[in-house]
């Protein structure tokens, strides 16, 4: 199975998780064919990211983490910020298209386009401190930016699910439609984009950067601090209680 599929709607360039059996979670290898495809967007108009059956992105796959080696978590956590760094310098506006959940990973993976579209039923949330990780690719940095400090803090701290209601009002996604307007709504937005000066959307997104780069030295400080802590109690706990649909007990604070 092809861990995305890709298809050009006239200027649109439309890329599908497709890994439905995990929710559509990202591993090294799918990371790295949504960073390729990103970088081969330059002649669209308008590049969307949306994911297959009934789900956005459940993040980053937890499945080797409840025995997880230095060098594979490494490797995820690179990927994934390298994933993120495609979207943000990709020449053409990108929109996620938000068709499900969107967890962990995969609610910073909305935050790093630069629009997003929810489709009534979808939600958004963070897991890190949940499932023995921490959200350091930008809910612990750019999201305050994006939706207040305090909210974004409540977000990534205390792993709440929010409705695509919620996260309008807060300032996460654009707007909300029904589920089956989600792809009608966004080739409308593609449309519109497509009818302006894609030179100076260019630079009208490449500035708006700035807060992102600000960040960037966040974000790997943050991932370096994340691989230090593998093989944790904190993240082999979190990791297996995820996979074995309970409750964690993390160990006591030291």
């Amino acid at each position: 199975m092809a861990d995305i599929l890709t298809e050009r709607k006239g200027d649109t360039l439309w890329i599908r998780l497709n890994r439905p059996e995990r929710r559509n979670a990202f591993d090294p290898a799918m990371s790295g064919a949504i960073t390729e495809a990103l970088q081969d967007a330059a002649s669209m108009r308008t590049v969307v990211i949306t994911g297959s059956d009934g789900s956005f992105c459940a993040g980053g796959s937890l499945q080797q983490l409840g025995t997880p080696t230095t060098g594979e978590m490494r490797g995820l956590y690179q990927s994934s910020l390298q994933m993120l760094d495609a979207i943000r310098t990709c020449p053409r506006p990108v929109i996620a298209a938000v068709n499900g959940a969107a967890a962990g990973g995969g609610n910073e993976l909305v935050m790093a386009c630069d629009l997003a579209i929810a489709a009534r039923s979808a939600t958004f949330g963070q897991t890190g401190p949940k499932v023995g990780s921490a959200p350091v690719t930008g809910a612990t940095n750019v999201l305050g930016v994006q939706i207040g400090e305090k909210r974004a803090k409540e977000m990534a701290m205390l792993c709440r699910r929010y409705s695509a209601e919620q996260a309008e009002d807060i300032g996460l996604i654009n707007e909300v439609v029904e589920d089956d307007q989600l792809v009608d709504s966004v080739t409308a937005w593609c449309d519109e984009l497509a009818m302006l000066s894609p030179r100076y959307l260019e630079i009208t997104k490449i500035s708006s950067n700035i807060w992102w780069n600000s960040a960037r030295d966040s974000f790997s400080s943050g991932l370096g601090m994340l691989v230090q802590a593998v093989g944790s109690a904190d993240m082999v706990e979190g990791a297996t209680a995820f996979l074995e649909k309970r409750r964690p007990g993390f160990p006591e604070p030291e």
